[in-house]
């Protein structure tokens, strides 16, 4: 009797319910949005089973606003979940740095000092040079962990302030050079 009358409640209703709503949405976005890294990944296991859940909550959620059809403050919060769920699912994404990328330094300064430095932390660097828009270059390019590219950047601009770099995504790697660390996280 009391949790039916406490469902059956105007608190209920207009502030409980859309919270409830936008909670659901805030986790089904963000497994969404971790779903399709695990998918671009190749995370052939870890994809459908967040996919189960993030599917389930949805159904919950949006069970909840067709029965609430005349609940403005569903709407809301069903809305407000779907932003905050892509905000939060990019930070937990950023936090989980799942994957390893393909980092590309150019730089017009000698890159011996940063070769030897990644080599002795067991990184494989490829160098190789070449001619940029202001003459020649040197291009190192190595391969590591997501979760390594923020430490690599900061070592990278203490040896050579002016470098220019990129950081592509990697899917696959059959073979290199890694820290021994990563050999079997890669």
């Amino acid at each position: 009797m009391v949790l039916a009358s406490l469902f059956d409640s105007e608190i209920f209703t207009w502030v409980v319910l859309p919270l409830l709503i936008f909670l659901a949405r805030v986790i089904d976005v963000s497994l969404q949005t971790l779903r399709i890294i695990f998918i671009s990944k190749g995370k052939k296991l870890l994809a459908p089973i967040v996919g189960f859940f993030e599917v389930l909550i949805w159904l919950l959620a949006i069970g909840q606003v067709m029965r609430n059809l005349t609940n403005i403050p569903c709407y809301l919060a069903y809305g407000g979940g779907f932003a905050m769920g892509n905000y939060v699912g990019l930070i937990i994404e950023e936090k989980l740095a799942v994957g390893i990328v393909l980092l590309r330094v150019i730089t017009q300064e000698d890159p011996s000092s940063l070769l030897e430095h990644l080599r002795k932390k067991n990184y494989g660097v490829t160098n190789i040079t070449g001619q940029g828009g202001r003459g020649k270059v040197s291009i190192l390019m190595t391969v590591i962990r997501r979760l390594d590219v923020r430490n690599i950047a900061e070592e990278i601009m203490k040896f050579n302030p002016n470098a220019f770099y990129t950081i592509e995504d990697v899917r696959h790697v059959s073979s290199g050079i890694f820290p021994l660390y990563a050999r079997h996280h890669l």
